[in-house]
């Protein structure tokens, strides 16, 4: 697969999780959507930040980077920062909308998807043979 096959793809995916998002969202009833309506809604949602934000991510690389020749290599960090993002996102939704979103929670969910993201980065292995 090309890089060119793979945004394509991924926006193509994240398009089709925003449309399922937008059906969902219009669809359900809050107050009689039950479990289902919910994780629905929270699934179709973090597809479609992940996605959007994988591809965002990418891009903001590449023009930052101006190196088509490593690029490609990119491609794994923009996916999983993607979906952090969503996932910090749908918690701070979650949390919201039981009412235990407070300003020192929100400092503490950023502090600790920072403090993720500190590990994973200095976790992973280094290849000089590129």
């Amino acid at each position: 697969m090309t890089l060119r096959q793979y945004l394509v793809l991924m926006s193509v995916g994240a398009a089709i999780c925003w449309m399922a998002w937008v059906f969902v969202l219009g669809s359900t009833d809050p107050a009689e959507a039950g479990f289902f309506g919910f994780l629905f809604f929270y699934c179709s949602l973090f597809l479609a930040l992940a996605g959007t934000f994988s591809v965002i991510g990418f891009l903001i690389k590449k023009i930052i980077l101006k190196n088509d020749q490593i690029v490609f290599h990119h491609v794994k960090s923009t996916v999983r920062q993607g979906m952090l993002v969503a996932v910090f996102i749908i918690v701070g939704l979650i949390l919201l909308q039981i009412k235990l979103l407070t300003w020192w929670n929100g400092i503490l969910l950023i502090l600790l998807f920072a403090v993720v993201e500190g590990i994973i980065f200095t976790n992973r292995k280094y290849n000089n043979y590129v």
